[in-house]
């Protein structure tokens, strides 16, 4: 792969209405999450951001992506999400608009994702190095406190 495709900083998504480049996130280790408020899952959301805090002063961030591709679990638009995120789980990390995460219309950012593991429900996880390339990833049941997370985290910062 080239620089350019291996990188996730060339992905432009939106949040809050904006473009947002992950290039802004340069020399950031990362967390990437295809997230769902309707999902059993949903309560690794306050788990997320007690990571994000824990990690959070040496370059570690959350980012979540809000799908319905699987259950049809996330029946929120825009800033509802964010709204129920926030209300819910105690959400600050960045949470942006809802895409799809699988098959035709995967946003190119998650087609590049699942080169490395392809997400096959909600709260897949990614953990993305300072250079933006994917180093490992994590399945749905692995809660993001767990300390095989941490550790990955901890060895990488």
């Amino acid at each position: 792969m080239s620089e350019s495709t291996k990188s996730i900083h060339q992905f432009k998504l939106k949040l809050n209405g904006a473009d947002k480049s992950l290039s802004d996130y340069r020399n950031k280790m990362l967390l990437l999450v295809n997230i769902a408020s309707g999902c059993g899952f949903a309560p690794q959301l306050k788990e997320l951001q007690q990571l994000r805090d824990e990690f959070a002063a040496q370059g570690f961030e959350v980012l979540g992506f809000p799908s319905n591709d699987f259950g049809r679990q996330e029946p929120l638009e825009g800033q509802a999400i964010n709204q129920y995120c926030e209300a819910t789980y105690g959400v600050q990390f960045p949470v942006f608009e809802k895409i799809f995460v699988r098959g035709e219309h995967a946003h190119p950012l998650f087609k590049m994702l699942t080169q490395t593991s392809t997400p096959r429900w909600n709260f897949h996880k990614y953990l993305v190095n300072k250079e933006g390339e994917v180093v490992d990833y994590f399945f749905p049941f692995t809660k993001p406190l767990s300390s095989k997370i941490k550790k990955k985290i901890q060895k990488l910062i």
